[in-house]
């Protein structure tokens, strides 16, 4: 069984969510991204190291998160911003995007970052703030930190990547991409799913893009439990 560093109570990096020994900070960058992106997430979300939710405003520069309680209800106002034409939603039962969307940077977008169960409430209480947009997603999904319930899941940053690149701004979308596959190979490592983690590296760009992080990521460590010989000791 995978193991958890938020139920183990093992110490975590205070911006990345992940153990000292896996902490990716210093490799972040906030990117830049013709739309604007919010996230709405559900609470249950918020402190879990494998969340997307949480790595988006970390690495979208000018990305939003909003926190979602069922019991609070959600104000519209709090999440308008100026100079925007239309706000998408983007879930798997939406429209296709129009044929002439607005400018990109003109575009708001909202991601509910929840279990798929939970995301159905929370688009209850959000799909009539804008339009319920669907994306052209194929292949399988890269978040292997997480099981996908079907061949068409994919998780809230990976939606992000697959709007960017339909509206044509690949360009940007590629160093998101590295940013996320990044996130997922550490969170695989820091569940000591080391086989796992190596064939998705073997699979990514992550070693070409980063090769001092994963330097010091392979670099041996001192077991600090581990017994040593008192001086002097040694064979008879």
């Amino acid at each position: 069984m995978a193991r958890s560093v938020v139920l183990q109570g093992t110490d975590r990096c205070p911006r990345c969510e992940l153990p000292p020994r896996w902490c990716i900070c210093s490799a972040q960058r906030a990117e830049p991204c013709p739309v604007r992106v919010d996230v709405l997430q559900h609470v249950l979300e918020a402190h879990r190291p494998s969340s997307t939710g949480n790595l988006i405003p970390r690495v979208v520069a000018g990305a939003r998160v909003f926190p979602y309680r069922r019991e609070r209800p959600l104000v519209r106002a709090e999440f308008s911003r100026p100079d925007i034409d239309e706000l998408w939603i983007l879930h798997p039962h939406g429209e296709e995007p129009p044929a002439a969307p607005p400018p990109a940077d003109r575009i708001q977008v909202l991601l509910l970052d929840a279990s798929w169960a939970q995301a159905g409430g929370m688009l209850a209480q959000v799909q009539d703030w804008g339009r319920r947009v669907r994306l052209p997603m194929a292949g399988t999904s890269r978040y292997a930190l997480r099981a996908q319930n079907g061949s068409d899941r994919f998780s809230s940053f990976e939606a992000l990547l697959f709007l960017l690149e339909a509206l044509g701004h690949a360009a940007a979308a590629a160093p998101l991409r590295l940013q996320f596959e990044l996130h997922v190979y550490a969170g695989l490592c820091s569940r000591g799913r080391k086989a796992e983690a190596e064939a998705y590296l073997a699979d990514s760009p992550v070693a070409d893009a980063f090769p001092e992080l994963l330097a010091e990521f392979a670099r041996k460590r001192p077991n600090p439990g581990a017994k040593r010989e008192p001086r002097g000791a040694g064979p008879a």
